[in-house]
């Protein structure tokens, strides 16, 4: 058997990856070890959040699934954060855990050019430094021109609770024993990392009338630019919140030395900004108390996800742990926790295309790069399954920049800097977040995704209505005045009257004046989305700190621009110090932006390369 492109795993980045690779024209082969874990949600029941949500807005208008899939498939939409700035703005779903598996499955196997297969890879087929295939566990060897690795936490994994230590991915499945080791014996560096989840609960067994209630919103949403709600308000299922307290507390100190993190059971390391329970009340001990959230999993089951109660406990203590909880005292656990450790390669041994820098047409995607959460994943296996198309196009790789989108920085987060933990997508990562905002993730990233290939001219179509609309309301915003005359407008609008007329443009940007009043008022045409309408709004009532972070931008772009040849000697570079030399050599940035960014290249380096790169040119 013989396929363009092999996408081994079928977690959310080999979803994305196998679909964008045969979206755009290439036999794709997806492997995986049990097609009922197709898209499967392991840990927790939720699509977004902080910086993630704008991951998922990113991938659909690079034309991606995930965003599609989640607006089938949830049973609550929240948009987060929405009492600070536009920036930090993010949507968030409750996931239903059997209908978003089924749905992208549905996808897969209605997509041209993919067919699934499953199997377990155990090593890759290698010559001259080229990936050509892969061997299965059987000794069967199918070959490929380009191979995606994303194999989630399988690789080599081992579930830890407590003191014991049993050899399985997530929900006992069988783990990839040997294609790791294999892969180290390829040259690739590889290092332990360790993530856990926490407790189901039977719904039936919680007192929710002594919980915090917390409901979807109130209005409509969708990820997807292209899609409209497929749901009523009044269906969303509700969440609950509740906290640990003293006496958790103390379960938890009096039995420390039995977790498995804490009792030395532990060899990897785990996630910093998702850690367990019992890491949050050591590293905290001045907080009285942690947020926890219930989650529904599914209207097609009874469980329910405690969030923030991660911990690799034994049985028995994290039965005391929940019954020590305020409206779980008689709660009844239906899945336990537990920690897994997993196999996963140094990212800095990828370049910023995903494509491996040892093995050429080796790309890799999502926890195998040191990542942590679905959203990453699938960013990553969209932007895997692009790269490798284009590879074998023989066109030019789609490199996001940093200032372009939250994927850019992401990827050059992993590989400029490397990662020794599962790293998380997070707002304060991005220097540029008020251009990375929720709203304009099309703005910025569909005409990439149109001119690869995987928006359709339908979708572009709409796209570039949108754009109109937006200039034209921006332009009759700004041309269209008011006076002092307008007194009833001023009063309906709760705003102080000016001397001389001014423009409604400028009467936006004062922070009591909403757009959504001039609609109310006819004072703007009512033929405009709420999405344009948010767009404007938000251009015009921050532009100044916009136009500064572009500004800024545009010092980014000029470093970006300048190239690093692929085989430019950092040893023959004078007044190079030793660290910065090393890491240079090391990580092989391809422009003096990315160099700039590397820990431990300091700005005395970045000018000599500078000057160097001059004279080469």
């Amino acid at each position: 058997m013989e396929v363009d492109i092999i996408v081994v795993g079928g977690g959310h980045a080999g979803c994305e990856a196998a679909l964008a690779a045969a979206r755009l024209n290439h036999k794709t082969l997806l492997i995986t070890g049990n097609i009922k874990n197709i898209a499967d949600m392991p840990c927790n029941p939720s699509v977004g959040g902080p910086a993630k949500g704008i991951l998922v807005r990113e991938i659909d208008a690079l034309g991606g699934e995930m965003g599609i899939n989640t607006d089938k498939s949830h049973l609550q939409l929240k948009m987060l954060n929405t009492k600070k700035g536009p920036a930090v703005w993010a949507l968030r779903a409750q996931a239903d855990k059997i209908t978003y598996p089924k749905e992208m499955l549905k996808t897969l196997n209605s997509t041209k050019n993919l067919e699934i297969k499953e199997a377990i890879v155990d090593d890759l087929l290698v010559k001259d430094n080229k990936v050509y295939g892969v061997k299965l566990e059987n000794g069967e060897e199918i070959k490929a021109k380009a191979v995606i690795l994303t194999t989630g936490t399988y690789l080599k994994a081992d579930i830890l609770v407590g003191a014991e230590r049993t050899p399985g991915g997530p929900h006992g499945e069988k783990e990839a024993k040997n294609l790791s080791d294999n892969l180290r014996k390829l040259g690739l560096t590889i290092q332990r990392l360790k993530t856990g989840t926490p407790q189901r609960l039977k719904k039936s067994s919680i007192d929710f009338s002594v919980l915090e209630r917390e409901d979807g919103d109130n209005i409509l949403r969708t990820f997807s630019f292209d899609t409209k709600p497929m749901y009523k308000i009044e269906d969303q299922v509700p969440c609950y919140l509740t906290y640990t307290n003293e006496n958790t507390h103390k379960i938890i100190m009096d039995n420390l030395e039995k977790s498995s993190m804490y009792g030395g059971y532990v060899r990897g390391v785990g996630p910093r900004y998702c850690p367990s329970i019992e890491d949050k009340v050591v590293r905290f001990k001045d907080k009285e108390r942690h947020q926890l959230f219930l989650e529904p999993e599914s209207l097609y089951y009874d469980d329910i996800y405690l969030q923030g109660f991660s911990t690799s406990m034994p049985h028995d203590i994290q039965e005391q742990m929940v019954h020590s909880l305020k409206g779980l005292e008689h709660a009844e656990i239906v899945k336990y926790a537990y920690a897994i450790e997993y196999d996963a390669i140094d990212p800095l041994e990828v370049k910023p295309s995903l494509e491996n820098k040892k093995i050429e047409n080796l790309f890799t995607a999502g926890q195998i790069n040191g990542t942590s959460g679905y959203e990453e994943a699938a960013a990553q296996g969209l932007m895997a399954g692009i790269n490798a198309s284009l590879k074998l196009d023989n066109k030019d790789p789609l490199i996001l920049k940093r200032n372009e989108a939250y994927i850019g920085v992401l990827i050059d987060d992993l590989v400029t800097k490397g990662t020794k933990e599962p790293y998380r997508m997070l707002t304060s990562r991005a220097e540029y977040r008020l251009l990375l905002r929720n709203d304009n993730a099309d703005i910025r990233l569909r005409e990439y995704g149109h001119q690869i290939g995987l928006i359709d001219d339908m979708r572009y179509a709409r796209f570039k209505q949108k754009l109109k609309d937006i200039d034209d309301l921006t332009t009759y915003l700004k041309e269209t005045k008011v006076t002092i005359n307008d007194k009833e407008l001023f009063e309906k609008l709760n705003t102080s009257p000016t001397l001389d007329s001014v423009s409604l443009a400028e009467l936006l940007k004062r922070p009591e004046v909403k757009i959504n009043n001039l609609r109310e008022l006819e004072k703007i045409p009512d033929k405009y989305s709420d999405e344009v309408l948010e767009q404007v709004e938000i251009s015009i009532k921050y532009a100044g700190y916009i136009g500064k972070e572009e500004r800024e931008a545009e010092k980014l772009k000029k470093m970006e621009s300048i190239k690093i040849p692929d085989d430019i000697n950092y040893q023959e570079i004078p007044n190079l110090a030793s660290e910065g030399r090393q890491k240079l050599d090391q990580i092989k940035p391809m422009t003096l932006g990315q160099a700039s960014r590397i820990s431990g290249v300091n700005p005395s380096d970045i000018a000599v390369l500078s000057v160097y790169l001059k004279r080469l040119s």
